[in-house]
């Protein structure tokens, strides 16, 4: 007969593969996380995943997508944002994450799965009040300038032509001006992102073609480290980049083209070829998490439906902490002596609360007494055909006589010129 064993040791009622500090942070101040009114402290990290799957979407899981977040004892944590796959922006908004507050994106690769939703978010987070600048995108190049992260937007903006123009209708600012950071993909161990106390580096992962990335962030003011691996065959850069991180997100598929083929009737051939030449088997997530030694190793971009079979086949490996990414608006909780997993409750409305201007975090640190929205660049008189302005019903026949207000369809800057003060008092509700 075998022996059972305990990795950690003797601890009654404390599980097998559960250590100590799998407890909850003094950032969890519920079993459940409730955006957006949960502060994250200053040295805690927080990761979310808004979305979790590749494919086939379902009413749990999106388009892969992960945000860290690194707490400053604000309620405005440096955000970094991973993928942004189909779906994922319904899932941030209902982590109270305010469009403007998503700027620095992290694409891993180009397949849609990773990205789709940008082309959706961009110009809606510019008339969302994000006029002070546009998203930042960080993503790898390709063999040539046409599978390149670059090529990409471009082509994006370019394929939302009739959309931006109808926009620039509204106060858009700087918001479509989205800035690419495009990295040589072959650059191993590349610095993509410095800031005091905050690094990011980027590693080159075996996905078919060439220009699937990796990213590891180094939070060196909390002495805290993530890693996201994107999509890939397991590869020996993995663990000499991820090595002693403390949380490792790595994607994950099980090796069951059989099982697969009875479920859903694609030949069991296809399958295993998918795997073999794109993606990381369970049994090697498990080898890479025990080559590696996170504090906790973590699998997102996989299937729900699989996930028994998945713990068994890392655990042919990985005995240490494993978590699943997922399903959608999974929360992990990091801090230097502990690690805490839960759901977030989503709320069926978006959970965006209106700022407090008191709490806009302003370029000079001081809050102005009044604020500009800046003037449409292109108003619909020069866009629009006037036959179709002016066969537009008059208001009078359709609004009630004492709720009829004057059309407000010309940008005139006192009228989108805002006193905060005024704000304040009125949400205070005070004179």
């Amino acid at each position: 007969m075998s022996q059972s064993r305990n990795p950690y040791g003797q601890r009654p009622g404390g599980g097998i593969t559960l250590p100590e500090y799998f407890r909850p942070t003094p950032g969890c101040t519920s079993n459940n996380f409730f955006p957006p009114n949960e502060l994250l402290p200053k040295g805690e990290m927080r990761i979310c995943f808004p979305g979790s799957t590749p494919w086939p979407p379902t009413m749990v899981q999106s388009g892969t997508c992960i945000v860290l977040e690194l707490g400053n004892g604000t309620p405005f944590p440096r955000r970094l944002f991973f993928d942004f796959g189909n779906g994922c922006v319904r899932n941030i908004i209902q982590l109270g994450i305010l469009p403007p507050m998503v700027r620095d994106i992290f694409i891993s690769h180009l397949h849609v799965d990773h990205y789709a939703d940008l082309p959706y978010f961009m110009p809606f987070r510019a008339w969302s009040g994000g006029w002070r600048n546009g998203l930042r995108i960080f993503g790898p190049s390709g063999d040539r300038p046409e599978t390149g992260t670059q090529y990409m937007v471009d082509k994006m903006h370019e394929m939302m032509t009739w959309h931006l123009e109808n926009f620039d209708h509204c106060p858009i600012g700087a918001g479509y001006d989205t800035e690419v950071v495009e990295f040589d993909y072959k650059d191993e161990g590349g610095v993509v992102l410095e800031e005091p106390g905050l690094k990011v580096t980027h590693w080159a992962r075996s996905h078919v073609k060439s220009g699937a990335s990796a990213y590891r962030v180094d939070w060196e003011e909390a002495g805290l480290s993530f890693v996201w691996t994107g999509d890939g065959r397991p590869d020996e850069s993995t663990i000499e980049f991820a090595k002693g991180c403390d949380i490792f997100v790595t994607e994950g598929q099980a090796d069951l083209p059989q099982l697969l083929n009875y479920k859903y009737g694609t030949p069991k051939e296809v399958l295993e070829f998918t795997l073999d030449t794109y993606h990381t088997p369970y049994y090697a997530a498990g080898y890479l998490m025990n080559e590696i030694q996170p504090r906790a190793g973590v699998i997102c971009h996989y299937t729900e439906e699989s996930s028994g079979e998945a713990i068994a086949e890392i655990r042919a490996h990985w005995d240490g902490l494993f978590l699943f990414g997922g399903p959608d608006t999974k929360v992990i909780n990091v801090t230097k002596d502990r690690i805490w997993e839960r759901m977030a409750l989503r709320p069926e409305m978006p959970a965006m609360q209106p700022p407090d201007p008191r709490t806009i975090p302003f370029p000079d640190g001081e809050m102005p007494d009044y604020i500009q929205i800046p003037k449409p660049r292109l108003p619909r008189e020069e866009q629009q055909d006037a036959f179709l302005r002016e066969r537009e019903l008059d208001p009078a026949l359709y609004m009630p006589e004492d709720v009829l207000r004057p059309l407000t369809q010309h940008y005139d800057e006192e009228t989108f010129r805002f006193d905060l003060h005024a704000l304040i008092a009125a949400r205070d509700h005070t004179d």
